[in-house]
């Protein structure tokens, strides 16, 4: 696999598909913890932290017993149970070493538990049978993904702070309405690209297409991909 071919599984799992503005997963904590960017940031060091260690994990435990000894149906029940324990641990060390952000965060760290995205990029990482390697490519650009739209929307929202709303627009609702706006503008990613071959139209491929797709595209069509979303 080459450079560009890595860069834009990565891309594609931050932005194409993004856990909380493509996917909706993970809206809990998405709206009450980004309040201010420092629990913003601090909430999704710990999610992309959580991420990738629980999909590694859970991607091990899947392919090399519950497949190998036909247990697939118990994934969900085990891959919460992986995803508990390492929340209370990463709990333990923010604790110890952050009791300020910590404090910040309150209900909203252990919640992560309850993540559906730290679950739903564990099951599609074993679902979609991908590779160790791109397994990994997958979990981080995926924890990146979220960590970049919490920072994002609790910048906006510390602006809104600051500005004349409409009292039955403050709060919830005139979040609900930003979110909506990112998500429109991040949809945008998504387009319409044209091969070089003929004027055949091809939509830009996501990540599963690009790892699980038997004839992966050539370097010169991710090239000319990434040129054209530019």
């Amino acid at each position: 696999m080459s450079f560009n071919q890595i860069i834009f599984i990565i891309f594609s799992s931050m932005l194409l598909e993004n856990v909380i503005l493509s996917q909706f997963l993970g809206i809990c904590s998405f709206l009450g913890v980004s309040k201010s960017r420092k629990s913003a940031v601090g909430m999704g060091l710990a999610v992309v932290a959580v991420i990738f260690i629980a999909t590694l994990v859970t991607w091990l435990i899947y392919n090399y017993i519950l497949v190998l000894f036909d247990l697939v149906y118990l994934k969900t029940i085990v891959f919460i149970l992986v995803i508990a324990s390492l929340v209370q641990i990463i709990e333990i060390i923010i604790k110890k070493f952050v009791p300020s952000l910590y404090k910040s965060l309150g209900i909203y760290l252990p919640l992560i538990t309850t993540n559906c995205a730290v679950l739903g990029v564990a099951i599609k990482a074993a679902q979609n049978n991908l590779s160790f390697f791109h397994m990994l490519l997958y979990a981080l650009g995926s924890g990146l993904g979220f960590l970049l739209i919490m920072f994002i929307f609790s910048f906006i929202r510390e602006e809104l702070e600051k500005r004349k709303v409409p009292k039955a627009m403050k709060g919830i609702p005139i979040a609900l309405v930003v979110a909506s706006i990112l998500a429109i503008i991040f949809s945008r990613y998504v387009g319409i690209v044209k091969e070089d071959e003929g004027e055949k139209e091809k939509t830009l491929p996501r990540t599963m297409d690009v790892i699980t797709m038997k004839n992966i595209p050539s370097e010169k069509y991710f090239e000319d991909t990434l040129r054209r979303m530019k």
